[in-house]
């Protein structure tokens, strides 16, 4: 009887608070760091430690951000970046891609490419910017060569790193069942190394940031890069930090929607 009286007079059990997902938990915190960083500028600005003429606190840089949004010059600027940078990647990257699976899948394909690629990988890819500008001159297909330049090298080496490491019984029971050339390609050779794949493209798309950026600034009139150069001519501090804040806010989404592919492609890659 005791024990009854005691069941009935304690309280019900309250619902445990909804916990995150590691996922959420890792978003969460990826938002959280460059808030925290912008206020830190801020205080610093404000009080005086850092120097904004050459450190020009958040809040200026805002004001810049939204003076050059209202007389449209850093959209048309951005325009222009993101068109260049679309064409880089497809141009760089479909070759780069085709290329690496046949190297991981031929081995005299490899042999001939491999030394090419030693040689030339390892020359710093803006040091090649006055030959490009040469050859292709001032227009647009200066700009497309040098992001084609930057992302060919990466997604190349991951995806032919990432064909050789598949393990060759499923490319020999391709072959044992009739798989063609084509098929090969498509159901064996590029599953296998989507993870090194994507991998690569999300080398390409920072380094095809960086590039894009230093062939605007010596060879453009126009582009985030141009505006960033323009700027700093002309000592506007608050309008060079507004490209460059644009320019990792573009490097952040490249990286938050290449995770987001990643994660649906290649779903078995969860942690």
């Amino acid at each position: 009887m005791a024990d009854e009286l005691a069941g009935a007079a304690a309280p019900p059990d309250e619902p445990e608070a909804p916990r995150l997902s590691p996922e959420a938990r890792d978003r969460l915190i990826g938002l959280a760091s460059p808030v925290a960083l912008l206020v830190l500028w801020e205080a610093l600005a404000r009080l005086g430690v850092i120097d904004t003429r050459f450190f020009s606190s958040p809040s200026a840089i805002a004001v810049a951000f939204v003076h050059l949004c209202a007389s449209g010059d850093l959209w048309t600027n951005l325009s222009v970046s993101l068109r260049r940078l679309f064409w880089g990647y497809l141009v760089g990257g479909v070759p780069a891609l085709l290329l690496g699976l046949a190297m991981g899948l031929y081995r005299p394909v490899r042999a001939i490419v491999d030394p090419l690629v030693a040689a030339t990988y390892p020359v710093p890819k803006s040091a090649i910017l006055p030959l490009v500008l040469l050859v292709f001159g001032l227009g647009e297909a200066s700009k497309i060569v040098m992001v084609a330049l930057g992302v060919f090298y990466p997604v190349l080496i991951n995806t032919a790193a990432g064909v050789m490491q598949i393990d060759r019984i499923y490319l020999d029971v391709g072959r044992n069942f009739g798989a063609g050339r084509w098929q090969t390609f498509r159901t064996i050779a590029l599953p296998g190394a989507a993870p090194l794949i994507l991998a690569g493209i999300k080398l390409g798309a920072g380094m095809g940031l960086i590039l894009i950026v230093v062939a605007e600034m010596f060879g453009a009139q126009d582009g985030i890069g141009f505006m960033i150069w323009n700027a700093w001519q002309l000592i506007a501090v608050d309008t060079m930090f507004v490209g460059l804040i644009v320019i990792a806010v573009l490097g952040f989404a490249f990286s938050v929607a290449l995770d987001e592919l990643e994660r649906r492609i290649v779903p078995w890659k969860r942690r």
